[in-house]
């Protein structure tokens, strides 16, 4: 009984971090949309480019910028679920005691807001892999045309 107190008051203290790195999470999802949209636009542009080519610029060196400006979208489309249900799961357990209880109105209203959490989260995790997506996509065409440029096989 001990250890399962003690899981549920562990659990509970982790639902308010969860719902802030959810909104933070849905946050930059839209941020990162927008400026996806905003490169869209600057593509058309001759000349532009996402990734920086130096002189001395190698092979190695690209890719690590791809997988760093990959990174964030990739990581945000794959742990936004998993925070999304703990969202939801850490208040179903005192909603289903509401329920118990006879207090429906109080479990309803726990439901709502467990729901609103995932809800969110999907939604933050849909738009980080479009993003990811499209700036993929992008990049490796853009590193394929560096190859080309500079030669490398």
């Amino acid at each position: 009984m001990l250890l399962e107190s003690g899981f549920s008051h562990i659990a509970q203290a982790l639902l308010w971090p969860v719902l802030i790195l959810v909104a933070l999470g849905f946050v930059y999802a839209l941020w990162t949309a927008g400026a996806t949209l905003m490169e869209a636009v600057q593509r058309r542009r001759p000349g532009f480019r996402l990734l920086t080519v130096g002189d001395d610029s190698n092979l190695e060196a690209l890719e690590l910028q791809i997988v760093r400006r990959l990174e964030a979208p990739r990581l945000l489309g794959r742990v936004a679920p998993l925070l999304g249900l703990i969202a939801t799961m850490v208040p179903l357990g005192p909603a289903l005691q509401s329920v118990a209880a006879g207090q429906g109105q109080q479990a309803l209203a726990v439901f709502s807001s467990a729901f609103s959490g995932v809800v969110l989260a999907l939604a933050a995790a849909a738009i980080a892999l479009v993003v990811y997506s499209i700036r993929r996509r992008w990049l490796l065409a853009e590193l394929l045309a560096v190859k080309a440029e500079k030669g490398w096989a």
